[in-house]
């Protein structure tokens, strides 16, 4: 898009924008909370994006007139400042017009919600399991440098400190709209610490995002739900309650089944499983409504095999590669002490020019 035309656009929204205040202006919206916030995170988007136009409109002009002053200068130290200059504004002007342009796609519609993100080992056994807690990790730090905040709704260890289940739930600004590209295949590739030999041990793990579902969208009928509670188990099988806190649900129409057992409460755990399985049928029908439409197909976890992955982390190589985007880092222990936006930096911008050249050929 040109300057103008990007203009256009933004004068466009600054229309909505005012009708947005208006709505949150209306004492009625305070009554529905899940219109009010999405009202105002509407705002708070428009508003940075206006903040961003403005920035970069003024670095345009301060490129204009460094570049016209340049051209009449003839002392060499003083044209040495105004190319400085010229550079600086060149890289501030080109990274606010690539927000810009992102903030200008069409939103995912479920980039402000919050998610369940579900994990476990696929092929590898004990180092799968580990590599799940060392993903999770990083995940944790990624959030918490975000200000998410985290809940564990499900996590079973592995007898070797690994985790062989884990659901846990991230909530926040902006959660499904960065951590949707984690739903796949993860490949990790190093020599296991039990490995006497040194040989390198190739093994997978499962990570599936769910956009979490508000009560309203999925209606779930109680006679479509199946209910059984048993004693919660630790490694082993060994009961870690005495009473029947655990909670597994089947919903009869779709053959889904979801458990919890994290809680020693039955209401905690039952609680826990609804959320689980809401997210869970969102899923389903948006995917559906998608196929209809003939849109593209959000990418599954598959079968967990080494052949179907998304990404690659290996470790010998201090490598970290996205299959997906073409996308490879350098900085693996970085990147697992919680820095994912070496990688989702670039992913994202990747994502934008496709959408924006779809948007172009419509």
């Amino acid at each position: 898009m040109t300057p103008e035309e990007i203009s256009g656009h933004i004068e466009g929204l600054r229309s909505r924008a005012a009708e947005v205040e208006r709505g949150l202006s209306e004492p009625s919206v305070y009554s529905n909370q899940n219109k009010c916030r999405s009202l105002s995170r509407e705002l708070r988007k428009l508003k940075n994006l206006f903040e961003n136009f403005d920035r970069w409109t003024k670095a345009l002009s301060e490129l204009e007139d460094n570049r016209a002053m340049l051209a009449d200068e003839s002392d060499e130290e003083f044209q040495a400042l105004i190319n400085a200059d010229i550079q600086k504004l060149e890289s501030e002007s080109e990274s606010l017009e690539k927000q810009i342009m992102a903030s200008l796609i069409p939103p995912d519609p479920n980039d402000d919600k919050n998610i369940i993100v579900e994990m476990k080992p696929a092929a590898g056994g004990d180092e799968a399991a580990l590599f799940v807690g060392d993903l999770y990790r990083a995940y944790s730090h990624y959030a918490e440098s975000n200000g998410w905040k985290k809940e564990v709704l499900d996590l079973t260890d592995s007898a070797l400190g690994g985790i062989k289940d884990l659901v846990f739930s991230l909530s926040g600004d902006d959660v499904f709209s960065k951590m949707k590209y984690e739903s796949g295949v993860h490949r990790v590739q190093r020599i296991p610490t039990t490995e006497s030999g040194g040989r390198i041990h190739t093994s997978t793990i499962t990570v599936s995002v769910l956009p979490e579902a508000e009560a309203v969208e999925i209606e779930v009928n109680s006679e479509d739900l199946r209910i059984d509670v048993y004693r919660a188990s630790g490694p082993g099988g060994q009961c870690v309650n005495t009473t029947d806190s655990a909670v597994r649900i089947t919903h009869v129409p779709t053959g889904t089944v979801v458990t919890s057992q994290q809680e020693k409460s039955q209401h905690r755990n039952k609680d826990i499983a609804m959320r689980i399985l809401r997210a869970r049928l969102l899923e389903v029908k948006q995917r559906e409504e998608a196929d209809k439409q003939a849109a593209s197909k959000r990418a599954q976890v598959g079968t967990g095999d080494r052949s179907e992955r998304i990404r690659t982390y290996n470790f010998p190589q201090n490598r970290v590669t996205d299959h997906r985007f073409n996308v490879t880092v350098h900085n693996l222990p970085k990147l697992l002490e919680g820095d994912l936006d070496t990688l989702f930096t670039e992913i994202i911008a990747i994502e934008c020019e496709r959408k924006l050249a779809e948007l172009g050929n419509e």
